[in-house]
């Protein structure tokens, strides 16, 4: 579509999960509710969202490391063409700002890359160091990214035999506090139990994943209001991770089922206690891209309520991370579905069509 052609969106637009009006105009790729006065207009009809949020999505990396840039342009094609418009890349080891110049390319807003304790995370994916380090790595990674820094803040020790926290309190707390000196959130992975009170005494931000969550600390995280994105579709693969290291590291399996089993329970004790609570799908590592709506199903299924749930793919999270929605002279990055998704979040699944900077991409 040339940037001289209106585009004209009815039906009913999701501006906010009670704000719905009948039509919105797109003129030179941005929002608008004033009816403009000439042009070659094309309309396009359904329910419209602002673009979807995956909170922790990993553009650019696999299994192994990072990828050539023809596999990150297929991964955010995927996510794309599945209405995420909006990613927090929650770590890569690969460049992907080329992809801030492409108008058809979802936005990425990115956590640089992984810092983690040696020999404690997955290998060819993080910078692996020492804590006398962390706080010089954490100041790095705030300068490359954009506004995020992402800690692995637990994982299996061998020694131990089971996950346990990856950094001492004094490294974090300084750490922190570096990040958030030069205009950083911090976030951090973490499946147990033993990192999180030194991590949100510390001040973190966010916490992926957050299986670990207890009555204990629960309390803490809302009172500090400390984000989680629990990454439920990963959560998942926990039992076949278990049964792969349960010859090895029996006390680990045996912890990841419990962690597995309480899933559900844990994220609707979060939300009940007023954690906020976002979409991420944790795309790019084993797991494929284009799983949003799957993830966004999930939290419903922990006992989350559509529009909340809803509310955490879009509206929510975008106000989350400073990006704007379908307001007045926002950028027209918007997804357009048969149905409304407040009634049956499973027509996300579905997107009648994708709407980029203005222009029908999908």
């Amino acid at each position: 579509m040339s940037d001289h052609v209106v585009l004209h969106v009815k039906g009913r637009v999701l501006v906010g999960p009670e704000e719905v009006r009948d039509e919105l105009w797109v003129v030179g790729g941005r929002v608008t509710y004033r009816r403009p006065v000439a042009g070659d207009v094309r309309t396009v009809e359904g329910w419209a969202l602002p673009g979807l949020v995956d909170a922790h999505c990993h553009v650019g990396l696999d299994q192994h490391g990072a990828v050539d840039e023809a596999t990150s342009e297929k991964q955010a094609l995927t996510d794309r063409d599945a209405g995420t418009l909006l990613i927090r890349d929650a770590g890569s080891a690969a460049d992907t700002r080329w992809i801030d110049e492409r108008e058809d390319l979802p936005r990425i807003i990115r956590a640089g890359r992984h810092i983690a304790r040696t020999r404690r995370y997955i290998r060819n994916y993080a910078h692996e160091i020492e804590p006398g380090d962390l706080v010089a790595y954490v100041a790095r990674e705030a300068r490359r990214g954009d506004g995020w820094v992402k800690l692995v803040g637990d994982w299996i020790d061998r020694e131990a035999g089971d996950l346990t926290a990856c950094w001492p309190r004094d490294a974090v707390e300084a750490a922190i506090a570096e990040a958030h000196r030069l205009g950083a959130r911090v976030t951090a992975h973490c499946f147990a139990e033993d990192s999180l009170r030194d991590l949100v005494e510390a001040g973190i931000d966010c916490i992926e994943h957050a299986t670990g969550l207890t009555e204990d600390t629960i309390p803490l995280f809302a009172e500090r209001g400390v984000a989680i994105v629990p990454t439920l579709v990963n959560i998942a693969t926990f039992p076949r991770l278990a049964d792969g290291g349960e010859s090895k590291f029996p006390r680990w399996s045996d912890h990841m089922r419990r962690l597995h089993e309480r899933r559900y329970d844990t994220v609707r004790s979060a939300y009940d206690a007023g954690i906020p609570v976002y979409v991420g799908t944790d795309a790019g590592g084993t797991l494929p891209h284009g799983l949003v709506a799957a993830e966004v199903a999930e939290l419903m299924t922990a006992g989350i309520p559509a529009v909340d749930a809803l509310s955490a793919t879009t509206w929510g999270a975008r106000s989350w991370l400073g990006r704007p929605g379908l307001e007045e002279g926002a950028p027209a990055d918007l997804v357009v579905y048969e149905a409304d998704p407040r009634a049956d979040v499973r027509v996300l699944a579905a997107p009648r069509r994708v709407i980029m900077r203005g222009h029908v991409v999908g």
